[in-house]
């Protein structure tokens, strides 16, 4: 084990899917503070742009331990790298998201911190669906599948239930936000 994984100690959740990194000590999604501070502060006006420099941080700290410490666990969220094939380019893209652990998967929101725009990396899902995740040092391919109808509205609830800022997203983007469940291929 190099000394990033001993400096950050990881649990592999066994629920089947086998690429849920977690803190030692995680819960179902009981709050801590700091997390409910990081909750407040998103459903506020000014979070979008908090939202674009902590989340470019994440990515770049992310990438340069290969998953292994991920700064916005320290407020309590469950971040993943997920690597796309660009729509257009077919290049890799790599983007840092809030995941749920959700019915043998992980749920992604597209939510864009509310705004008006559908985030780059759900279009590309929506035209490759299969994709990477890379959590705890570990690569584990996927399928992403949006979810719709009665299956979004479920796993909606489970979201905004866990995240309520979501419905405070939702209703700032005045979109339909994109949920996709990731699934191991």
């Amino acid at each position: 084990m190099d000394g990033a994984a001993r400096s950050c100690p990881r649990v592999l959740l066994r629920s089947g899917n086998g690429f849920a990194p977690r803190r030692e000590g995680d819960d179902d999604g009981g709050m801590n503070v700091l997390r409910q501070a990081f909750q407040w502060a998103q459903r506020q006006s000014w979070s979008s742009r908090f939202g674009r420099f902590l989340g470019p941080l994440d990515l770049a700290v992310q990438r340069r331990t290969a998953g292994r410490v991920r700064p916005l666990s320290l407020l309590g969220v469950p971040t993943l790298l997920l690597n796309t094939t660009g729509r257009r380019s077919g290049q890799t893209r790599q983007v840092a998201l809030l995941h749920i652990p959700y019915r043998g998967g992980h749920l992604v929101i597209g939510s864009h911190y509310g705004l008006r725009e559908h985030p780059g990396w759900s279009a590309n899902l929506l035209a490759h669906p299969d994709a990477e995740v890379i959590a705890g040092g570990r690569t584990v391919p996927v399928r992403a599948t949006l979810l719709t109808g009665d299956e979004r509205a479920e796993a909606w609830r489970e979201i905004t239930r866990l995240w309520p800022v979501y419905n405070t997203y939702a209703a700032r983007a005045g979109r339909q936000i994109r949920v996709f469940l990731l699934t191991r291929r």
